[in-house]
């Protein structure tokens, strides 16, 4: 017998919100029929929930304070085997991280990958990390090569959809990432009172009505609402993606997607 729909709400940092809706179900004598996906849809929704996963982990624990960049090597420092590479990008971090203990700075937070390129196979490494370090600096640090594409990070309503699916692309040693232990989780709660399937149902119909979906989360605006579902499966299942614009002292970091006529509520693009 089907109960009320979940709400769950996965809280990241202050800044950004996801909710989630689907459907729960009382425990019945007679089982379910359990509604698995194909193969291939088992790989796109695996590849979905790494990307989100990484996504709210970033936008946890980082800031527009903090960087990116990207790590190369000289050819004659360049790595053997993935082993290796992995072993360099992990000396890397162990030497950062004295670096900021030794400068009074806050202790380090990263995620990185590595990056076998198609076509030559040359290794490289993806770091997000805490920021507070001139380029010069990490240069120095790091000593295999070449330090390139540093930038900070720059969130928008959806926080950093784009650098979450890219640094998923790829797997080494079974992982799509490698993270330090001090990250935070998002904080997750759930509610199975809020919502009946009739209010689910009215959600996605006004699904791109912002006044709509703000009203059901006062103090938060609306980046997205998406309807997805896999198979046969005829649930609704909903993802809210909410934000607030960021604050530095008094005054609000603007977002990167431009105001546009059709949008007029979009935010500002970021000078």
């Amino acid at each position: 017998m089907r109960n009320a729909y979940r709400e769950k709400r996965s809280l990241c940092g202050e800044n950004y919100m996801e909710v989630d809706l689907y459907p729960v179900y009382k425990q019945s004598r007679s089982r379910r029929v359990k509604m698995k996906p194909s193969t291939e849809a088992q790989v796109k929704l695996n590849q979905r929930r790494a990307e989100r996963k990484l996504e709210m982990l970033i936008k946890t624990n980082f800031t527009p304070d903090d960087i990116k960049c990207e790590l190369t090597y000289r050819p004659e420092n360049h790595p053997e085997s993935e082993e290796a590479a992995q072993k360099c990008i992990q000396n890397f971090t162990r030497r950062m991280k004295y670096f900021r203990e030794r400068h009074g700075l806050s202790k380090l937070k990263y995620i990185h990958v590595t990056e076998k390129g198609s076509r030559k196979g040359r290794y490289h490494h993806h770091i997000i990390m805490s920021g507070g370090v001139s380029p010069r600096e990490i240069a120095e640090i790091w000593g295999l090569g070449y330090v390139q594409k540093i930038q900070p990070l720059q969130f928008d309503e959806f926080g950093v959809v784009g650098i979450a699916k890219y640094m998923c692309k790829q797997m080494v040693f079974g992982k799509r990432w490698c993270a330090s232990r001090n990250l935070k989780k998002p904080t997750e709660s759930k509610n199975d009172s809020k919502y009946s399937r009739r209010k689910v149902i009215q959600v996605s119909e006004h699904m791109d009505d912002r006044e709509y979906i703000e009203a059901l989360y006062p103090g938060w605006h609306l980046g997205d609402c998406r309807r997805f579902g896999f198979g046969t499966v005829k649930e609704m299942y909903l993802t809210i993606r909410l934000y607030k614009p960021w604050k530095d002292g008094n005054n609000e970091h603007q977002y990167h997607r431009k105001r546009t006529r059709s949008d007029p509520h979009a935010p500002r693009g970021r000078t």
